[in-house]
């Protein structure tokens, strides 16, 4: 098959397959979730066969010309193909724990719908090499996602729907008028025509407005722990799969691979990410709802991979998607496993659990292997992508930078442990609940197990991405 089909797959199959979910639900509720699993699967398993092509050096393209420079071109190489093999297989295994956690809840066929909507939108974002059709999938997932927050549809989560919505389309609505400033001084919206190209300071602000707004970065950044109220499978997908890692991969597709800016802005971004990442982690130390604790870490966590990105090294850019791939395997483990306690236990108040390791080793095991990796414990793959961060931050000069990081590092291990304590370890607070139906322990098990296969095997995706780095940055 050519590879321009297998992109023109990985892309339209879910995006087309999600509008047919509801009529499958109508027909069978295992048709609808066998259809939605197989749309996120052929995504995964059509970006992955674009690898090898990608790796000889071969970019692949799709292109329909359109009036006005609106060009849809889908252009994969080696960070589109990283980004949508990551999403997808994450995507993936949170849509085979629904299976198990969705099953007694109503409006099934709108989540199955959202969830296969987001994934595709999520592989178009991927893989759009035109700033328009960046912005229009950017703009798809907060539909999606605005409405799988306020699944519940009580009037206290419908709220944190909107203000989820509210602030990542509002930072969308200034990142468009930053790429009408790029077309209006260079006019083009095509990355390809682009490449080289220098932003002013506004243009530059403009976007980063919207991806710190989509990545939730202090100070854009309550809406994350707010989107708690959503179904713990759609929580992991907004923290550990496609949501927050999109605004840190564009990042990384303008402002590493295509654009120039001023100096000012490897300071200014470091700063803010140290920021973000410094109180975020202190919240997290004080919060008793252990999905909001596990929000606040991703809070802290997207500061980790802003610092590499934004610091002008190669070592931390790799080092930055590293973290991509290995805090979405484990950052998702640790949101299943929340599900689980979550609605066995009927509650999130860390203070009202404990000792459920002896009746959910499972999950236990599950959630300790992922926080292992998150906090950067070796050989989990956590260490490797956050050794590759602070060494890119040291070598291009942010010593300062890299210190104040140093103390989140340490502050993420005492919040996981004290939530790890809290949960599975000490003394129990009431009846101890089960573990949780086949699939979800199936879930977090491959998700753990991943995390720390990865980090064993650290060789494979640590060439990749110093190759997606060289192409990236034209060495």
């Amino acid at each position: 098959m050519k590879n321009e089909y297998l992109l023109l797959i990985a892309v339209f199959l879910p995006i087309a397959g999600a509008f047919l979910i509801p009529v499958a639900g109508w027909i069978s509720a295992k048709l609808r979730n066998g259809l939605a699993l197989g749309f996120v699967l052929s995504s995964l398993i059509a970006s992955a066969c674009l690898i090898p092509s990608a790796i000889s050096g071969q970019i692949i393209t799709a292109k329909i010309l359109f009036p006005l420079g609106f060009n849809f071109v889908l252009t994969a190489d080696l960070l589109a193909i990283f980004m949508a093999v990551t999403s997808s297989f994450v995507g993936a295994i949170i849509v085979l724990y629904s299976f198990g956690y969705i099953s007694h809840y109503d409006n099934q066929n709108e989540y199955y719908t959202m969830v296969v909507l987001f994934l595709g939108s999520m592989m178009g974002l991927a893989f759009s090499a035109n700033l328009i059709f960046i912005y229009i999938f950017w703009e798809i997932t907060a539909i999606a996602s605005w409405r799988l927050i306020g699944f519940f549809r009580e009037a206290p989560y419908v709220l944190r729907a909107d203000k989820a919505f509210l602030v990542t389309a509002g930072g969308a609505l200034a990142m468009l008028l930053g790429f009408l400033m790029i077309n209006q001084t260079n006019g083009s919206f095509d990355l390809a025509a682009l490449k080289g190209a220098h932003l002013d300071n506004v243009a530059v602000f403009l976007i980063l407005v919207g991806i710190l707004s989509k990545s939730a970065t202090l100070p854009m950044h309550t809406w994350l722990p707010d989107a708690g109220v959503a179904p713990s499978p759609v929580t992991a997908l907004l923290h550990a799969a496609v949501l927050v890692k999109i605004g840190v991969y564009v990042f990384a597709r303008l402002f590493v691979a295509t654009f120039s800016f001023g100096e000012i802005w490897y300071t200014i971004v470091p700063v803010v990410a140290a920021v973000s990442a410094l109180v975020s982690a202190g919240a997290a130390l004080v919060e008793t709802d252990m999905k909001r604790i596990i929000a606040y870490s991703t809070v802290s966590q997207i500061g980790f991979i802003l610092l590499g990105l934004s610091v002008n090294s190669a070592i931390g850019i790799a080092g930055a998607l590293l973290y991509i791939l290995m805090h979405g395997l484990a950052k998702g483990g640790l949101f299943l496993c929340a599900g689980i306690v979550e609605q066995n236990t009927k509650t999130k108040d860390i203070t009202k659990l404990g000792g459920l390791i002896k009746t959910m080793p499972i999950t236990a095991i599950s959630f300790l292997v992922c926080a292992f990796s998150v906090m950067g414990i070796p050989p989990f793959g956590g260490f490797f992508s956050k050794y590759l961060v602070f060494s890119g931050a040291i070598d291009s000069g942010h010593t300062y930078i890299a210190i104040v990081f140093l103390v989140g590092a340490f502050m993420t291990v005492m919040y996981l442990f004290r939530i790890f304590n809290r949960i599975f370890l000490g003394q129990a607070q009431g009846e101890l609940a089960a573990e949780g139906s086949s699939t979800m322990i199936f879930s977090v098990a491959v998700l753990a197990a991943f995390s720390l296969i990865a980090g064993i095997c650290i060789s494979y995706p640590s060439v990749y991405v110093q190759s997606a780095v060289k192409q990236m940055m034209g060495s």
